[in-house]
């Protein structure tokens, strides 16, 4: 398991066997059962989780009820309510199992020994933050001027393992539709 974590930062930071076992030591490792959540609103956010397997889904839900999904993390991604994980704050966001899961969990202060501690970490943070922020533009853009049918179709194009994984529900919560709409689209 910590061998996909090290194939995962070395393809931005190659790291000694020294370095890599002192990054090793900030991660716990843990299992979640489908459903369960890792995460839920009102709680201390206190991982960033790297998936090792399975899917998460991270929700936000409103006042009156209605469930966004935010995004979909599968095997080597990160995720966490990154707002609350970093200003320590309570989570806005519930963070669910869409299938059994395994994560490696990194606090905070794990973070910042090794972005304090090693500039190879704190570079592939910053590049895996770099393209995080590219991906949120991009959804962002793609909800202003696509209709369903174009998010659907580039949502198969980036991410054709998912839509094999996840629940027609899921992916129309996703994509900001309804259940019927996205039967026509498929």
């Amino acid at each position: 398991m910590y061998r996909q974590l090290r194939d995962h930062i070395e393809k931005i930071s190659p790291l000694t066997d020294q370095e890599y076992d002192l990054v090793c030591a900030q991660f716990e490792y843990r299992k979640f059962r489908k459903h369960q959540y890792l995460t839920q609103v009102g709680e201390p956010v206190k991982y960033h989780y790297f998936v090792l397997s399975g899917l998460l889904k991270l929700v936000f839900t409103t006042e009156n009820g209605k469930q966004h999904i935010v995004s979909f993390a599968a095997e080597d991604w990160w995720e966490s309510d990154f707002y609350a994980f970093f200003t320590k704050t309570m989570a806005t966001m519930s963070l669910e199992c869409i299938e059994d899961t395994e994560v490696l969990c990194l606090s905070l202060d794990g973070y910042r020994y090794l972005c304090a501690t090693f500039h190879k970490m704190e570079h592939f943070f910053l590049e895996k933050a770099n393209y995080g922020f590219i991906g949120a533009q991009r959804r962002i853009i793609s909800s202003l001027t696509s209709d369903a049918k174009e998010r659907f179709e580039q949502l198969q194009k980036q991410y054709p393992f998912l839509i094999q994984r996840i629940p027609k529900s899921l992916i129309a919560a996703y994509l900001g539709v309804s259940r019927e709409t996205l039967s026509r689209l498929y």
